[in-house]
């Protein structure tokens, strides 16, 4: 048993172990992010930001006022990202989902501003079951009354849909019943409406509200809510347009206030008025992300992690996140594809240099030092020195190459070779010494090889560095570098044959 346990507590097996673990927790982090703070995995995913804004207009009589104004709540259909209320004088205060504001006697015409931040609008849309709510009490109608109902009932059952739609298009039919007539008060109104076939889910046990929504659209000005019909129906409250019975939220479309009889009750004035206007703004899901977790109520964390730092440190840190996924790309080149580089991280570094030369005028200027420094490397030989003097003489002569490309590139306006400043100087000195030194031991063959090689590792870790989508997911989700640490560690325990090794070795194989 002894013997087992410990053949089964292998160095490969124990990083195997962590390598799942990192893969859970990255996994857990990733869905936590974005399910709290609104992370995506699109580094330009927008988030649109909605100014609503409530404007009260009353005539004062004199006498104290006191304003109650139905206001929205936080839901699975949008987010309050802020408030704000520009009323000078007025004491606030919320109750019941209600802003309450009161003030000493005023006179004259009066105007109060409400503003409310609104995102995440589209998140459920009606999609979240809810709790059964009570049953409705049901109206007390006439004999008379009552018989018209179950009438009405009736003639709506010829009609598409669940009794709410049927109810909505039997109150919409042009001509109208004249059972629908006689039911209705003179003045037909989009409220009444509404009432009346709230009254009739009632009598039948199915609860409903009237709902007033908002329709999100930019610079809209000046303008009146909705009145729609909300029913549950089929465990999930569902909104039902008062005109054509279409069930759902509609698109940028919020509720403003559910159930309740009045938008706005005024005391101390008259001729009361509530307008609304929109403004959109856009900004990242990034962004947003500090707001999102004070919402839920875990801003705590979002403080103590990277994304709460300045924007330059910020900036610093998604160059480093980067780094651990090229090294994994060069652990993978030299150790399961086989491929000799100059150097274990030489191609990373020259990758670095071309993000800041640019693609081709970095390998370009990479072409003219390596070639002139060869050459002078091949005199040094011949003068029988020392390894460091030799290669502190190197060293000099690639800054001279570079400073001399510099020069030459200002002078003659020639971008290409103006950017070999960039290139790191002991590492080009290296890269010239290693080749100089495989040029003498195995040929110039084997010495252009590695050179070769090493540039296309550099290039593929540069399209790794400068891909904004990569470099944007692995800031975000940071964890995932663990994830890399434990690949790299089990990269370490692999002692197959490598890719170009297998042609070589075929005869083993067999």
């Amino acid at each position: 048993m002894l013997y087992r346990l410990k053949r089964l507590c292998t160095v490969r097996f124990i990083i195997s172990l962590m390598l799942l673990f990192s893969v859970a927790y990255a996994a857990y982090s990733a869905y936590y992010k974005v399910r709290y703070w609104g992370f995506s995995f699109a580094p330009k995913d927008k988030t649109n930001v909605w100014t609503i804004e409530a404007n009260i207009q009353y005539e004062a009589d004199g006498s104290p006022v006191k304003i109650s104004l139905a206001t929205p709540v936080s839901s699975d259909d949008y987010k309050i990202l802020d408030e704000d209320i520009v009323a000078a004088g007025y004491k606030s205060s919320k109750e019941n989902g209600r802003l309450i504001l009161t003030s000493q006697p005023r006179d004259g015409l009066q105007n109060v501003y409400y503003r409310i931040l609104l995102f995440d609008n589209e998140s459920a849309k009606g999609k979240v079951e809810a709790p059964l709510p009570p049953t409705p009490e049901k109206p007390v109608y006439s004999e008379q009354t009552e018989a018209i109902a179950n009438e009405l009932l009736e003639l709506a059952k010829k009609f598409q849909g669940d009794l709410p739609q049927q109810l909505i298009r039997l109150f919409n039919q042009v001509p109208p019943e004249p059972t629908v007539v006689a039911f209705l008060p003179m003045k037909k109104t989009p409220k009444i409406v509404a009432e009346t076939i709230e009254r009739l889910l009632s009598y039948k046990g199915i609860p409903s509200r009237l709902a007033r929504g908002i329709k999100l659209a930019e610079d809209k000005k000046s303008f009146a809510p909705d009145l729609m019909l909300e029913a549950y129906i089929g465990n999930r409250w569902k909104l039902y347009n008062l005109t054509t019975g279409q069930i759902g939220l509609p698109a940028d479309f919020i509720i403003f206030q559910r159930g309740g009889n009045s938008l706005l009750d005024l005391e101390g004035g008259f001729d009361s008025s509530v307008k609304f206007s929109v403004l959109k703004s856009v900004t990242t899901s990034f962004d947003l992300a500090g707001k999102r977790a004070k919402i839920a109520d875990d801003s705590k964390n979002f403080e103590n992690s990277i994304y709460n730092l300045p924007v330059n440190e910020q900036n610093t840190i998604k160059w480093l996140m980067i780094f651990p996924l090229a090294i994994l790309v060069i652990a993978l080149i030299r150790n399961v594809i086989g491929l000799q580089t100059m150097g274990t991280f030489t191609p990373m570094l020259l990758a670095m240099a071309l993000v800041k030369t640019g693609l081709i005028p970095g390998l370009i200027c990479f072409a003219i030092i390596i070639s002139i420094g060869l050459l002078i490397r091949t005199l040094f030989s011949k003068l029988n020195l020392l390894l460091v003097p030799r290669i502190s003489a190197v060293v000099i002569c690639v800054i001279l190459i570079i400073q001399a490309m510099t020069v030459y590139g200002y002078h003659f306006n020639t971008n290409i070779t103006a950017s070999a400043a960039s290139f790191p100087i002991i590492i080009m000195a290296w890269v010239i010494e290693r080749a100089s030194i495989t040029w003498e031991e195995e040929g110039p063959f084997n010495a252009g090889r590695q050179i070769l090689f090493s540039m296309i590792a550099a290039i593929l870790t540069y399209f790794i560095i400068c891909n904004e989508t990569i470099r944007y997911i692995m800031f975000a989700f940071n964890e995932l570098n663990l994830v890399i640490l434990f690949l790299v560690m089990l990269l370490g325990t692999y002692t197959g044959y490598r890719l170009t090794e297998l042609k070589r070795f075929r005869p083993l194989v067999k």
